[in-house]
């Protein structure tokens, strides 16, 4: 900013805040960081309504109470919704100011996707939002934008394509192509590992050669078009199941390599153990079908959200174990030396039986003979029983809300998918 004084306010709705430069410059509300690098009064009117050079006040025609919280938030860090005022109205002062819903906090985010769905609006964006100043623009800037932003609409609209199957009915066809294309592959997987396979693949050779060329080929294009799409490409090459694609399909081309050079897989020997296992990759192919399927989303969103649960849960077991499985040693073999039970020989053997019994799977395979070993083995059954309930009400009830907003998202892009097909 070259221009006023080192004092700016601001002036939101008649309630006025006063800045230094240097917090305006680094202010976490974009629109108003924004007004650090105007060099002219031209510029900052593109920001603002009004601006009085004497007084280096800049005029926002916005709603005051809403941007009363919106501070709050810029102090605090949690941002809420204004007691009586529409969800939606809040919202259109948020994405002014520069802020998403991801800033609210996770009830308020609920109420707004429970807002949005009632009324069967997909979301709003800061170019649906009216902002001073856009009229003043030219002809040829409004144009090169509009073109600008018919482009980014068509690159998100195909990025939605490819990663949401719920965003629209192109979205939901090609993903039942390629569920399709996995449950083939799937099949095609477990029936290799019958007896009878290899006889009926030299009567099929070139059947069998087609259908998994067809279901390789597709998971690669689909995996280069997702890829050539995406805004990130390096957080697309560490996502997890970008992992699995390529190490699902990379072991086909390379067998087809290694044939085509004369090096049959059968005499790869450490190579093609390597080879098989990695074949053996493609059943996570099935972890395809999380993008598809709401149960698995939600299962996956809920081990995300719990992992301090999860984590909890496997120490507790951990230190059960460890303590069981000592006693357990000393009961069954360490105390009579002349009828010892051998299959408590050591401790990780007696923690076999320890995790078994806690579980309450219980194969029979090992049992306590001692009578100290028996009420041992009560003991700790009922103690599994205990520690694996504590933590499950949180994981359920994290599942739950979970899967109402999953619910919720789900029903808002059927709505678009049912008013595309009218259309």
């Amino acid at each position: 900013m070259k221009f006023g004084k080192s004092i700016c306010v601001l002036n939101v709705g008649g309630t006025r805040y006063a800045f230094t430069r240097e917090v305006i410059k680094d202010f976490p509300l974009r629109r108003v960081s924004r007004l650090h690098a105007c060099a002219t009064e031209k510029e900052v009117l593109e920001l603002c309504d009004d601006y009085d050079r004497d007084r280096n006040e800049f005029f926002f025609d916005r709603h005051a109470q809403a941007f009363v919280f919106i501070m709050l938030y810029v102090r605090s860090g949690k941002l809420r919704f204004v007691p009586g005022v529409c969800e939606l109205s809040f919202y259109t002062e948020m994405l002014y100011w520069g802020l998403e819903s991801a800033h609210l906090d996770s009830c308020c985010q609920k109420r707004l996707d429970e807002r949005m769905s009632d009324i069967g609006m997909d979301s709003l964006s800061e170019g649906d939002v009216v902002l001073s100043g856009d009229e003043c623009q030219s002809p040829e800037e409004t144009v090169h934008r509009t073109a600008l932003t018919g482009r980014a609409k068509w690159l998100e609209r195909m990025r939605k394509t490819f990663e949401d199957p719920n965003s629209s009915l192109a979205a939901q066809l090609l993903a039942a192509v390629s569920v399709i294309f996995v449950i083939i592959s799937m099949v095609m997987l477990c029936a290799s590992t019958l007896p009878d396979w290899d006889t009926a693949k030299r009567n099929t050779t070139e059947e069998h050669r087609i259908v998994e060329a067809v279901c390789i080929g597709w998971f690669t294009a689909e995996c280069i078009v997702r890829f050539l799409l995406a805004r990130d490409k390096c957080s697309f090459i560490r996502h997890p199941l970008n992992i699995i694609d390529v190490i699902a399909i990379t072991p086909y081309y390379v067998t087809m390599a290694m044939a085509g050079a004369g090096m049959p897989g059968a005499g790869l020997g450490v190579a093609g153990v390597i080879l098989r296992v990695l074949r053996m990759m493609r059943v996570f192919w099935l972890m395809k079908l999380a993008r598809h399927f709401l149960g698995l989303q939600t299962l996956g969103l809920t081990l995300r959200r719990c992992y301090k649960e999860m984590v909890m849960l496997m120490v507790f077991v951990c230190v059960a174990m460890a303590i069981y499985s000592a006693l357990a040693q000393l009961l069954e073999h360490g105390l009579d030396l002349d009828s010892q039970n051998q299959d408590y020989a050591s401790i990780p053997a007696a923690a076999w039986w320890v995790i078994i019994s806690m579980t309450t799977v219980g194969y029979g395979d090992v049992y306590p003979v001692t009578i100290g070993g028996r009420v041992l083995g009560g003991m700790c059954v009922v103690s599994g029983i205990v520690l694996l309930a504590l933590p499950i009400t949180f994981i359920y009830h994290s599942f739950v809300q979970c899967y109402h907003e999953l619910k919720l998202r789900s029903a808002r892009y059927a709505r678009n998918v049912s008013s595309e097909m009218l259309q």
